[in-house]
């Protein structure tokens, strides 16, 4: 992959319920220090123009939406949120091959060039929530199946637990990009991530990115918690 993937290894999730909140907050860090992701709550109360607020601010954006539907319309979607200028967007690998492959064909008529990557299995299940909705396999086999999916598609990596990371890295190389949530330093509260480590933990694992939310925003100070975790992963 082309894309500089390495640089500004946190993304601060921006778990907010309205537009002004998160903007105030993001004005307290440093765009040379982190990107940000806009979900779906944050997404729907404020749209499109809180993506170009953002952008105007200096941060990459990560608009993590997970498309997944019919092909056609997750190819009209990721060519709409790209044409926004974000950095990184997503869609369900369960979604299947010729959905991938729309969604990337969708992103090229874009005219823009972000990250696309896949959800493999959502940080908050387990193998129990797995099997509740039919899939009978081991968790990591159902990761990495997806996994091979998505590269097969064409897309840049996948979301995946740091946990995986390693099993990843090996079976794909240094190209595919690794965006993993339910990272918490190692005094922080679980909160409702099933599969958490901690962001040392998660670079040596093969990580590039690491999504980040209540440990940075609900901080007294987000931006020196900024700096901490990336001086604990030795990111300069």
């Amino acid at each position: 992959m082309s894309k500089n993937i390495l640089d500004r290894k946190i993304v601060v999730a921006l778990d907010f319920a309205e537009a002004k909140q998160a903007l105030n907050f993001t004005k307290q860090l440093d765009p040379n220090l982190c990107r940000v992701k806009v979900g779906k709550e944050l997404f729907t109360a404020a749209g499109p123009q809180l993506i170009e607020a953002l952008i105007k601010q200096g941060h990459g954006v990560f608009l993590d939406l997970k498309f997944h539907d019919i092909p056609t319309t997750v190819s009209k979607a990721c060519e709409a949120a790209s044409r926004l200028g974000v950095w990184m967007l997503n869609v369900h690998a369960s979604g299947g091959l010729a959905m991938m492959e729309e969604a990337k064909n969708g992103v090229a008529r874009s005219g823009h060039d972000p990250l696309l990557i896949a959800v493999t299995v959502l940080t908050s299940m387990n193998q129990a929530m797995l099997n509740q909705v039919g899939v009978a396999g081991d968790l990591t086999d159902q990761v990495l199946n997806l996994a091979q999916l998505t590269k097969q598609a064409g897309l840049d990596g996948v979301v995946c637990s740091a946990a995986e990371a390693g099993l990843l890295r090996k079976a794909h190389g240094s190209d595919f990009c690794l965006v993993t949530p339910g990272i918490r330093p190692i005094d922080a509260s679980l909160d409702d991530q099933s599969r958490a480590v901690t962001p040392e933990h998660a670079i040596k694992l093969g990580s590039n990115y690491l999504v980040i939310g209540r440990p940075i925003t609900k901080a007294e100070n987000p931006l020196k918690a900024l700096e901490e975790i990336n001086k604990s992963i030795k990111y300069n």
